[in-house]
């Protein structure tokens, strides 16, 4: 994935490949694998002034997308296994923006890095054997089918670009 210089998109947008291949899958299932020890790694050198520091101008804070990630990585393991186990279910959406609102954001950061750490070694496990790429879940918002290979390649994305936003944060401020 490329860098860029744009603070909302620091490894460019998500864009499905034309054709995923095996070396796709295995490489975002490491992604999955890894993002937690590398978020811990960065995460926890940071002080509570630093944690609250926005990763860019009216962006989240960091704590804030370190509770984020594990909101939308446990919906996203839920909706992965919803699709290997039902024919196209329909997921349920949810209000992102609401969510790092709501007063559990406001909980150290270790709470949900514990998540994060325990929901991608279970999401990792599952996929590492899983053949049925094809299967499909249906999001309700977007009216429309996802495969569980671009589901996949899509928060394998997700997590290696908020590790870039605040990767970026810790750069630009000399942490």
């Amino acid at each position: 994935m490329k860098k860029s210089k744009n603070l909302s998109f620091p490894i460019g947008e998500y864009v499905i490949p034309k054709e995923i291949t095996v070396g796709h899958l295995h490489a975002w299932t490491a992604m999955i694998e890894e993002l937690p020890a590398q978020l811990e790694q960065i995460v926890n050198r940071l002080t509570e002034d630093q944690l609250h520091t926005p990763y860019r101008p009216g962006g989240w804070t960091v704590k804030e997308l370190v509770h984020h990630i594990a909101d939308s990585h446990m919906n996203a393991y839920i909706r992965l296994k919803l699709g290997m186990s039902e024919d196209n279910p329909t997921i349920k959406p949810y209000d992102q923006e609401a969510w790092v609102d709501m007063p559990d954001s406001e909980m150290p950061v270790a709470v949900s890095l514990a998540i994060i750490r325990g929901v991608h070694a279970r999401w990792a496990y599952v996929l590492k054997p899983f053949q049925d790429w094809g299967r499909t879940i249906f999001h309700p918002e977007l009216k429309t089918s996802m495969r569980l290979d671009e589901l996949t390649g899509m928060y394998a994305w997700h997590g290696a670009h908020h590790l870039a936003h605040i990767k970026g944060l810790v750069e630009r401020e000399g942490w």
